[in-house]
């Protein structure tokens, strides 16, 4: 690569990175509303779970829309809706403090604004014009920006909320939503189906551009990309559940909600030298071996947390180690996802991998409200998130994906 081709995708990679800190940032902080939103209103705390549960499944099931619209219009027109959907959406939360208007709002309104602002429309923009040799690295840039995202609004969030209450948090997001508006334009142009010359050679002969429907035949038809599914199925599950109940059982444990924000901001801090580590050494290892070893490590953390007592360091230790593989999954699945397919239509291909994310995502938020209302704590929701990670580790080791080569460094 030379030096002239660098402006090609790292502001692209950049716009990216910070249109998902902001996007991200909201969305991974909703979990220290549940408390306050059920003081205050005396709306249940399943009704709560419910909503946001609907809110991870609607984050899912709208990108692969938006991800084919990005593919065939360009993303510029789908982060610009996303990000008033999601102004709206944060608005109007307050104003329909009921169950069903939490669904409206919140389930629905600003996890869509959310979603045409996250993975697959970001890193489908900068997919085509990013080496192949590069894209893990590069999406572990954008990832980490949801990671610094989670950091840094969590803390922000549950001092707004301390200070001026529940309400007037709500509209400062979606003020914030609306930063995001001029990130838009320089990721406004389609992913071409031009094959990246040089090194990029090692992507898969599918980045020709065979059209929509013939790719998704391609996809339907591949075994890896179902092992992925499944694999991602379980982060999202995992992830749901306790970016929306960690404050819940943090509160329970007889801990402040200062505990609480820290820790989610722990994950957020961790997650950014994670992203980072693993982006990069999927230039150099399996990324299909990374996934595994990160759903294990998740397995053994859960493990570890319950024969651990509840003290705000056991809390904080359990999320740096989260932290460390939280979001970190995402370079390596989308960088399957190119190696298996090509760019030109990963934002619709990552994006269907993210709607069986985040159908995990619906089960993990909303059957944590339901042990809390009907056992009393979380304990089983503890036990399944174990055993559906070791699963995600197995059915990740199947998958098929040569061993990356190493570039030379260009004189």
């Amino acid at each position: 690569m030379n030096a002239a081709a660098t402006p090609r995708y790292w502001p692209l990679v950049l716009a990216a990175t910070a249109t998902l800190l902001v996007t991200m940032g909201i969305r991974q902080s909703l979990g220290l509303y549940v408390q306050p939103i059920a003081a205050d209103t005396g709306i249940g705390i399943v009704a709560i779970s419910f909503a946001l549960a609907v809110g991870q499944l609607v984050w899912g099931a709208v990108q692969p829309a938006f991800g084919a619209w990005a593919d065939q219009r360009g993303s510029g027109r789908v982060l610009v809706f996303g990000a008033l959907l999601l102004c709206v959406g944060m608005a109007l939360a307050p104003l329909l403090a009921s169950g069903w208007g939490l669904v409206l709002t919140l389930g629905l309104l600003s996890a869509a604004g959310a979603g045409a602002g996250s993975f697959s429309v970001l890193i489908g923009a900068t997919a085509g014009a990013t080496p192949a040799h590069k894209r893990s690295f590069a999406a572990g840039v954008i990832n980490a920006g949801g990671s610094a995202g989670q950091f840094v609004f969590a803390p922000v969030t549950q001092a707004i909320i301390g200070a001026f209450g529940w309400m007037a948090a709500m509209w400062a997001m979606a003020v914030a939503a609306l930063a995001t508006l001029p990130l838009a334009w320089p990721l406004r142009r389609k992913t071409r189906g031009t094959r990246v010359p040089g090194p990029a050679a090692i992507a898969a002969p599918a980045e020709g551009d065979i059209g929509l429907r013939a790719q998704l035949r391609v996809a339907a038809r591949d075994r890896s990309y179902w092992c992925l599914h499944i694999g991602f199925f379980t982060c999202g599950f995992h992830i749901a559940f306790l970016v929306t109940h960690l404050p819940t059982e943090i509160a329970m444990c007889g801990l402040s909600d200062s505990v609480s924000a820290m820790s989610l901001a722990l994950i957020g801090l961790c997650n950014i030298g994670g992203s980072l580590a693993v982006g990069w050494l999927g230039q150099r290892y399996r990324m299909k071996s990374l996934l595994a070893l990160m759903y294990a490590s998740r397995a053994l953390l859960v493990g570890v947390y319950l024969v651990s007592p509840p003290t705000p360091l056991t809390f904080y230790l359990f999320a740096a180690g989260l932290g460390a593989t939280w979001l970190a999954t995402v370079p390596p699945t989308a960088g399957i996802i190119g190696k298996l397919f090509g760019p030109r239509y990963l934002a619709t291909l990552f994006g269907f991998t993210l709607l069986s994310h985040q159908f995990g995502g619906f089960f993990g938020a909303w059957l944590g409200g339901l042990a809390i209302a009907h056992l009393g704590d979380y304990t089983w929701m503890w036990y399944a998130d174990i055993v559906l990670a070791l699963l995600a580790a197995a059915f990740n080791l199947p998958i098929r994906e040569e061993k990356p080569q190493l570039q030379p460094i260009a004189a």
